[in-house]
């Protein structure tokens, strides 16, 4: 794996949920754990926001909790050093916490959107930073309202039937750039970021469970994520000495 990532052009790091849940974020298909075995996803459906955001919020409200209080562990910041090392130039992340950035990553493409702010979901698609939506949640208003048209803010995280974020066309000018492709915490069960890894000669899955790539995979690490990330520095670390 580290005989890759040293040989390697252009490194692009795609990571999931599983990379999180050292930080307190729960992940969302893990049988016993994960957050789908507590919520129905129809609720996280843009149809499910239009018809009904107060229980959008009402099931979603530990999960902001989760995401908004949670601060970067030993993988984010393994990544971040890769990065400064000059040995990843790029971050696509399914996740919308933000810890890659705290942790110190630069160049990271956020395809499901952010916690950073809401936007109106009435006509007035006024933006609100995450501060003051949050504020409002926990006073208990359920939904947030737009304080000038009085429509329901949603943040700006992609719910199914919604097209990907923006950045998700940088992600495939980036995947398509490089020559391998690290998948970090990834199941890889959801479309259309579950295609990426296709673009890539090269790949190396690091997860707990298996996943749709690994048969094309260089290398498969089934194990804690942190642990892994730590490996691989500890290597670079052992080479360079």
């Amino acid at each position: 794996m580290v005989d890759l990532l040293q040989r390697s052009a252009y490194t692009v790091v795609l990571t999931g949920a599983g990379i999180s849940t050292d930080s307190g974020i729960p992940d969302f298909r893990s049988p016993e754990s994960g957050f789908w075995t507590r919520v129905n996803p129809i609720y996280f459906t843009v149809h499910g926001f239009n018809q009904n955001p107060a229980e959008f919020y009402r099931f979603g409200m530990g999960l902001f909790q989760d995401v908004l209080s949670a601060s970067p562990n030993r993988a984010h910041l393994d990544l971040a050093e890769l990065q400064r090392r000059g040995l990843v130039q790029s971050i696509v992340t399914q996740n919308i916490d933000g810890l890659h950035q705290k942790a110190g990553s630069e160049k990271v493409y956020e395809v499901h959107g952010n916690m950073n702010g809401a936007t109106c979901f009435g006509d007035c698609r006024r933006r609100v930073p995450m501060e003051k939506v949050a504020a409002q949640i926990f006073r208990g208003e359920l939904p947030p309202l737009c304080q000038d048209c009085g429509g329901p803010l949603k943040p700006d995280v992609i719910l199914f039937g919604e097209n990907m974020a923006p950045d998700f066309d940088e992600a495939i000018r980036e995947v398509r750039a490089a020559d391998l492709i690290l998948i970090i915490g990834a199941s890889m069960r959801v479309a259309p970021v579950n295609m990426l890894p296709r673009m890539v000669a090269n790949m190396v899955i690091i997860n707990r469970e298996r996943t749709m790539h690994d048969r094309r995979a260089k290398v498969v690490v089934q194990s804690g994520i942190a642990e892994a990330t730590r490996m691989i520095i500890e290597e670079l670390d052992r080479r360079a000495g």
